[in-house]
């Protein structure tokens, strides 16, 4: 599904159903050099039982135009202007890494819109090595290889992730690479890692969230470590924090506990 959206074209996937306005929906947000492949178990899930779902590739990544934001504000704003675009009133935001940050600050922004906010794989504040930072801009290709050793677990997904066989490194490598390619005329992997590390709003946007509250962390996770959403978590007294075993790509490592613990926090905005 293609949306015009500050006068580019942006691709949400919708899990191959029709949107129906009458149905409740969810967003769901990717992290850094990602896409919405990330989400394809949650989406497809969702989008056969009752969603509409928009699992979107943001801004210059992928099938999405524009250029991608450079701040998680202005990633923000964009998902904000979605909603407008598709002509939802209220929707579910979940995201991911960075894009848990985007659904944060999105949700403050606009919280009578937002019905649920699930942050999954977050941290914040969001702190980016100098390392990282320095080899995305620098030497991209090294950089990935880093965070790909950082962000995994496991070697093989479960049976109900990626199928039988698969090689998560190597799966994840290529996405990255793939994401990275897409756009020409930008560094996504810099731009995105970089408005993971300035952003500094957290506690003030949580404060003004009027949603329940997801944190859906990883006990594995070396690139959002479980310990660093105390701060955060406890900015919000009333919100559900669930641990599964997983690193930081948790929606691979461990799809069935992502996609229940998803299914059961959403299930009271139907």
């Amino acid at each position: 599904m293609d949306l015009l959206v500050n006068g580019h074209r942006s691709y949400c996937y919708t899990g191959g159903k029709t949107f129906d306005a009458a149905k409740p929906s969810v967003v769901f947000i990717h992290g850094v050099l990602n896409d919405h492949s990330v989400w394809i178990l949650q989406s497809r899930w969702f989008a056969n039982h009752g969603w509409n779902v928009l699992a979107i590739d943001l801004p210059g990544h992928c099938r999405s135009e524009g250029p991608p934001p450079a701040s998680v504000e202005e990633a923000a704003q964009f998902v904000v202007a979605l909603l407008d675009a598709a002509g939802i009133g209220k929707a579910a935001l979940v995201g991911h890494s960075f894009g848990s940050l985007i659904a944060l600050e999105a949700a403050a922004r606009a919280p009578e819109r937002v019905t649920h906010l699930a942050l999954v794989g977050t941290a914040y504040p969001m702190t980016v090595s100098p390392a990282l930072l320095d080899g995305a801009l620098n030497d991209p290709q090294r950089a990935i290889d880093m965070v790909n050793t950082f962000s995994h677990s496991l070697l093989a997904p479960p049976p109900s992730s990626l199928g039988p066989g698969t090689w998560l490194y190597g799966g994840s490598r290529a996405l990255m690479r793939r994401v990275l390619a897409s756009n020409r005329d930008a560094n996504v992997f810099h731009i995105g890692f970089k408005a993971c590390n300035d952003y500094a709003n957290g506690e003030a946007a949580i404060a003004a969230v009027q949603c329940p509250i997801l944190f859906l962390l990883g006990d594995a996770d070396q690139m959002t470590p479980a310990r660093a959403t105390r701060a955060l978590s406890a900015k919000a007294p009333r919100a559900q924090v669930l641990t599964v075993r997983a690193g930081h790509q948790l929606m691979s490592e461990a799809p069935d506990e992502v996609l229940f613990a998803l299914r059961d926090f959403l299930s009271a905005a139907r």
